[in-house]
């Protein structure tokens, strides 16, 4: 199987020199479907309940918690509607996992340069 490298990132100021293979990087199907099986275990629901709601089939959701079936934008809405959570927030938890295993470090808060200022006259 031949290996395949990954070039640096330069954008907006961005520059990574990491090499990694393809590998070494968890497939995104698989960290989105851990972020949705945690919700859906932390709500204390099952499969049957959530893929009832959602209007899948459990074997399919059962897949795209496991990380074995792509999941489509129209799926994933169904999927967090029915877990009661905006698609915003999965899609920043799976982002948030991924920037981790790529080593970048996740601000807590927001750079003073990024919050506006306002001025009190």
């Amino acid at each position: 199987m031949r290996e395949l490298s990954m070039r640096p990132l330069i954008k907006n100021g961005y520059s990574s020199d990491m090499e990694k293979t393809l590998s070494e990087t968890p497939l995104l199907r698989s960290e989105l479907g851990d972020v949705l099986r945690g919700i859906r275990q932390r709500q204390g629901r099952t499969l049957r309940e959530v893929s009832s709601e959602a209007q899948v089939s459990l074997g399919y959701l059962s897949e795209v918690e496991r990380g074995q079936k792509e999941a489509s934008s129209e799926l994933l809405e169904a999927i967090t509607s029915a877990l009661r959570v905006p698609l915003w927030f999965v899609l920043r938890e799976v982002s948030e996992r991924m920037a981790i295993i790529d080593g970048a470090v996740i601000p807590d808060a927001v750079p003073d340069e990024l919050v506006p200022v306002t001025l009190i006259s």
